[in-house]
């Protein structure tokens, strides 16, 4: 197949580095590649190591380019530059980059050349539920105990785990791409079936403009950004959609190529390529949204794919998804000279130096007014008074006491509100960031810390709000008309975390934290914390507005 010939390409054009002392694990027999079982699970457990805490040099040269992009706005550069502080920090090896670590995708691809006894699956996850537990990273999988009860697997397993066979052209090799998913950019994958009429240069530029600004920011822009048209099926286009993101098909021909030779055609008769004239058009709708990185501005997105597929006559799946700015993938390979892993950049603040960009600069000049600080450790009224004052889009620096809770403990005490209960006082008493951290390190209060997707608690913002519950929050992203609406109704305030900067936040902003309720669920229980100087932005003040609309 003609994505088989990309990911080889792709091998080619990596770098890499070798895990050392794995040649024991090897050996000639036969004419194959003999490779011994705790060879897969070391090689899992240390690409998801490496994923968890680096970042490859093309995706933090294309942050750089934002700090210096004339047409970027203060924001888009506050915003960067803040991720790009906080892959300093993660390359520390300490604090992940992100606090959901997201769900562990490995595809493998497997020359008939190699043995290695099967059972590869079950290796593989042995050295991912290693990878988690002994790097603090957060166990974010829950597994169905009935129908609707369901538990913390404990371990972040299952994975994702999809080998094949391959045929290469070269020495037999086992290749394998590492990706790291976290639930927002995850969720923000869309499926459309459509029809030939989409398939008209006016059609799909509306399609574009309606589908790129639906994106929103909850994902933690800016993004890569893929859209694939055409496929034998849903399936497969998803799944080219979700390798596009990951750079692994970038050898694609262009139009071009495939028009005046068919270059994109597979030895099964199958095309796929890569429209540059499409690309360029995403990244200009992209700009022209300003939902920007996060807060208002033109770098809602780095760089795009748009891939072309051949498709039935009678069906044209169309899907769009992105990578966020924590852009976590990882190439692998065992051959006969050993275990090799394709090299991240482990010193982010020389090469960000090298491209003009120094982090020890202190604040941007650029990003605007200073932010104001406000204190949490007061009465809610007097907090929300103050709050009052403020204007979407203003920076703040917060300090004091907040909550952090997210999807099951609100279930929970909607829960308490349908058997006729009271909400805990707690909710009555402070803000509610909506978050749940990664375990924390040894010494340290916490793990990697930052906001989930504000739009998930939205159902719940009515019965809380009405009840003087949850009148303060924080999280990421744009918020749902019915959540706003209460807002305005109620008085309550919603402040925008920039997300994908849960290293930083964690080893900067935290002071101490406690559980408090629901310790049984894990990442998502209910904890008090005390932040200093945390920054957020006001996105929704006591009288309602959408900035985001």
């Amino acid at each position: 197949m003609l994505i088989n010939h990309l990911v080889e390409e792709a091998f080619g054009s990596a770098e890499f580095v070798p895990l050392e002392g794995t040649g024991r694990e090897l050996r000639a027999e036969d004419g194959s590649l003999v490779i011994a079982p705790g060879l897969l699970r070391r090689l899992a457990g240390e690409g998801f190591r490496r994923l968890s805490f680096y970042l490859r040099r093309s995706h933090l040269a294309l942050l750089a380019g934002v700090c210096a992009d004339p047409g970027a706005s203060a924001n888009d550069k506050l915003v960067v530059r803040t991720l790009l502080e906080n892959a300093v920090t993660a390359a520390r090896g300490e604090f992940a980059l992100c606090q959901d670590t997201g769900t562990a995708v490995v595809y493998g691809w497997k020359d008939e050349g190699v043995r290695t006894g099967g059972g590869d699956g079950a290796e593989l996850s042995s050295g991912i539920a290693a990878a988690y537990g002994n790097n603090f990273l957060r166990a974010s999988q829950r597994v169905p105990l009935s129908f609707f009860d369901e538990a913390d697997s404990g371990n972040n397993l299952p994975a994702q785990i999809r080998l094949e066979a391959s045929d290469s052209r070269g020495d037999p090799a086992y290749r394998f791409l590492f990706i790291a998913k976290g639930a927002g950019s995850s969720n923000k994958t869309a499926y459309f079936s459509m029809t030939k009429a989409l398939l008209e240069a006016e059609a799909f530029e509306r399609f574009l403009e309606e589908r790129i600004r639906a994106l929103g920011t909850a994902a933690c822009p800016p993004y890569r950004l893929a859209v694939v048209v055409g496929g034998s099926s849903p399936e497969h286009n998803l799944e080219v959609l979700k390798l596009a993101t990951t750079e692994i098909l970038d050898a694609a021909p262009r139009t071009g190529a495939v028009l005046s030779g068919a270059a994109g055609a597979a030895p099964d008769g199958g095309v796929l390529f890569r429209d540059p004239y499409w690309e360029s058009r995403v990244l200009d709708i992209s700009r022209r949204t300003g939902l920007g990185a996060q807060f208002g501005g033109t770098a809602l997105a780095l760089d795009a794919r748009v891939i072309r597929l051949g498709r039935h006559a009678g069906s044209c799946p169309v899907s769009i998804g992105v990578s966020c700015s924590a852009h976590r993938n990882l190439l692998a390979f065992i051959d006969a000279r050993g275990l090799y892993l394709e090299k991240l950049e482990e010193d982010p603040a020389a090469f960000l130096r090298s491209r003009g960009v120094d982090l020890s600069s202190g604040p941007d000049p650029s990003a605007g007014t200073a932010p104001a600080p406000l204190s949490l450790d007061r009465p809610m009224e007097e907090i929300r008074r103050d709050l009052s004052r403020f204007s979407p889009g203003d920076r703040l620096l917060l300090s004091g006491k907040l909550l952090t809770a997210r999807d099951a403990a609100h279930l929970n005490w909607r829960r308490l509100l349908a058997e006729g209960r009271p909400l805990p006082p707690y909710l009555f008493k402070y803000p509610v960031y909506y978050a749940g951290p990664s375990a924390a390190p040894p010494g340290r209060i916490m793990g990697s810390l930052g906001p989930t997707t504000a739009q998930r608690m939205d159902p719940y913002g009515e019965e809380l709000m009405s009840r003087g519950a949850s009148l303060v929050t924080l999280a990421k992203g744009n918020r749902s008309p019915a959540w706003t609406a209460a807002c305005k109704k109620y008085g309550g305030c919603y402040l925008g975390v920039v997300g994908g900067a849960a290293a930083l936040q964690a080893e900067r902003n935290v002071a101490a934290s406690e559980i408090v309720d629901y310790p049984e669920l894990g990442m998502e229980a209910v904890r008090l914390v005390e932040v200093r100087d945390l920054p957020a932005f006001i996105v929704t003040g006591g009288g309602g507005g959408d900035p985001y609309r």
